[in-house]
């Protein structure tokens, strides 16, 4: 068995769990690989394999990343690319796609053993074509955004869908995510819960100037057109999984459709999807109000 370790060091714990984790991986007699920036950090462990990041992928069995969402979509790309598994060890504030917590490490014995499962999460193509002809194109596991830039006050979006307009509004941007991003930015802007295994394409709006905003679910295999009619010397901003993708002007169209990679995502602890709503969105709200009657006495 071979392990790419991904680790996010900028996250708390990150340095100590990546140790943690290396350790017991090696007890396994797993080989582990990392990148090469990584070796003045972890020089000191003779069990880790220090090559290029796209060698190591190319190479492994399987991808441990150490960080949180952010990190495992980062590391996203990549693994669908070569079609890896990827376990994540929650080391952010949230973690809602990693598998394991810092308390659970011991548990990567598992992974070494084959005692786990896959399930493949499908992912969005993004394609915007700009009015001078330049194409640019990125892959989302969680989702599209276009947002409205600081000049723009408001902006106008026009959906559509095999030539006819789903939706024509006004607002602050647009969400289009997967099943899988359904819990995150598309949550907060008042989509549905979604099972992440479902094969759909999530619509939102943040925002919108409207008495009637809605989400809407397409199936998975729509291709959806989106136009952005801001005003003259002000622009939309395409950030695909957090990443900026492209400045759209009132000229430039982006398509959004199924893409032909999907990301698996490794699961040790066989918790449902609920169990991992109801730990994540749902306890800490439940903390939150406990704390605030403490202090309020209501």
């Amino acid at each position: 068995m071979t392990v790419f370790i991904y680790p996010n060091l900028n996250k708390p714990n990150s340095l100590i769990c990546t140790e943690q984790a290396c350790r017991v991986l090696s007890s396994e007699e797993c080989r582990v690989f990392m990148d090469k920036k990584f070796e003045e950090v972890f020089g000191g462990n003779k069990g880790i394999i220090y090559r290029e990041t796209e060698e190591c992928v190319s190479d492994c069995n399987a991808i441990v990343v150490t960080g949180g969402d952010g990190t495992i979509l980062r590391c996203a790309g990549i693994a669908s690319k070569y079609n890896k598994p990827i376990l994540g060890i929650n080391c952010g504030t949230l973690g809602f796609m990693a598998s394991l917590e810092i308390s659970e490490i011991f548990k990567l014995r598992l992974l070494c053993r084959g005692e786990y499962t896959v399930s493949e999460r499908m992912m969005l193509s993004v394609t915007v074509r700009h009015f001078d002809g330049k194409v640019s194109t990125a892959d989302a596991l969680n989702d599209a955004v276009l947002i409205k830039g600081e000049e723009c006050k408001l902006a106008d979006f026009e959906v559509m869908k095999a030539g006819s307009v789903v939706s024509a509004l006004r607002a602050d941007g647009v969400i289009f995510s997967t099943a899988t991003g359904a819990t995150a930015y598309s949550l907060s802007a008042g989509g549905p819960i979604i099972e992440p295994d479902l094969q759909c394409i999530e619509f939102s709006q943040v925002c919108a100037h409207t008495l009637f905003s809605r989400t809407i679910v397409f199936s998975p295999d729509s291709l959806l057109t989106v136009k952005c009619h801001c005003a003259e010397g002000t622009h939309v901003t395409l950030n695909v999984d957090g990443v900026l993708l492209a400045k759209l002007t009132a000229h430039d169209t982006v398509e959004i459709k199924r893409s032909a990679l999907k990301t698996r995502i490794i699961d040790l602890t066989g918790g449902s999807f609920f169990q991992t709503v109801n730990s994540k969105l749902m306890t800490p709200l439940k903390a939150q109000e406990n704390s605030s009657k403490e202090i309020y006495g209501k």
